[in-house]
């Protein structure tokens, strides 16, 4: 008899293919993410160090919320909300500085360093109005390996949320590093367009010609892990990078290089504009070795830059209603299906974070 074999059908998976345009241009879905990601998860603040005595305080942006990290003279980081609770008006500029009280400029009112209100001008005695029941909103601190962050109104701790991080930076000492100086940029693109683009490196042999020669392209690697996206290369003489860059969730990175490393945080100052915040850390603070830190800085600086234009035609064409979806590599675009799909999750929810 004549042995019949059973024949099967390979059918390749389909690929998972990008967000569609409206995720990069839709205000209400910008909205969305406002108060399902950027409300509920930690936000990088930079080095703890920079609120080291009793006044230093950060004033910051955290998509479209204004916050102050201030250190109280009892010691205590404290998170607040950067907003006078008489009309709403902002108490400090964004930056960092040094103060004992929160003066707000409108009206001054005065609040104390724990957020407490203190005085209120032409108020007297009105037997309504008490004082403490007016204080300062207030927002959470925490610090990790030298790290500050700030949450709104977390769901997870700062530990939960970093994931695999503790364990890929275990052997590195960042704690040693100190941070030198302070770079902002600001492109007219949608924070995931530039996210998107930072966790591949498909796109390094087309945008950054010369950072491509002096990495081992052929052997890039990029692997999505537990709250984070590693960026692996060898390195080529000449190269200042130490062949590892780090995405954590949802918007801030960790890169190490010999000597240091930079973190930057991703913010969204609207629905299509976007402003990184970078530190750059190094151990040897010497003044011999001020012209390498100066090299690092500038070769970093400039291929951040070269970004901007892809970035930002990009953003266009999604604006335009020019694009459909296309497919993602699955060699060097997991890292893109990876941060897509917790974006849906957090702003759709599960029940329509497949659609």
């Amino acid at each position: 008899m004549r042995e019949v074999r059973e024949r099967t059908t390979m059918v390749p998976m389909a690929l998972p293919t990008n967000l569609p345009a409206r995720y990069y241009v839709d205000p209400s879905l910008f909205e969305r993410e406002r108060q399902a990601i950027f409300r509920r998860h930690w936000q990088l603040l930079g080095p703890v160090s920079r609120l080291a005595e009793s006044g230093d305080y950060l004033a910051v942006n955290v998509a479209g919320w204004n916050l102050i990290a201030l250190r109280g003279q009892d010691g205590v980081l404290r998170g607040l909300h950067n907003v006078c609770r008489h009309r709403g008006a902002r108490l400090l500029a964004d930056g960092q500085g040094q103060c004992q009280v929160l003066r707000c400029p409108y009206h001054n009112w005065v609040y104390d360093q724990r957020g407490g209100l203190r005085h209120a001008p032409a108020f007297g005695d009105d037997p309504d109005f008490n004082l403490s029941d007016w204080p300062l909103e207030r927002a959470e601190l925490a610090v990790w390996r030298g790290l500050l962050f700030i949450g709104i109104d977390p769901e997870a701790s700062l530990i939960d949320q970093l994931g695999d991080l503790p364990a890929e930076v275990e052997d590195t000492p960042i704690e040693s590093y100190a941070v030198v100086e302070r770079r902002g940029f600001t492109m007219r693109s949608n924070w995931k367009t530039y996210t998107d683009n930072f966790v591949e490196g498909y796109h390094i042999p087309g945008i950054h010609p010369g950072f491509m020669k002096v990495i081992d392209f052929k052997n890039f690697e990029t692997v999505a892990r537990n709250g984070l996206v590693r960026m692996t290369s060898p390195q080529r003489d000449g190269s200042i990078y130490g062949g590892k860059w780090l995405w954590m969730w949802p918007n801030w990175t960790l890169s190490v290089f010999p000597g240091g490393m930079n973190t930057s945080r991703i913010n969204p100052l609207g629905v299509a504009s976007t402003e990184l915040i970078y530190d750059f850390y190094f151990a040897d603070l010497s003044a011999e070795a001020e012209a390498s830190r100066r090299h690092t800085i500038e070769v970093n600086a400039g291929i951040v830059r070269e970004d901007f234009q892809i970035c930002e035609s990009t953003q266009e064409n999604y604006r335009a209603g020019a694009y459909q979806p296309g497919p993602l590599s699955p060699r060097h675009e997991q890292s893109v299906a990876y941060f897509q799909a917790r974006v849906r999750a957090e702003v759709d929810g599960p029940s329509l974070a497949g659609s």
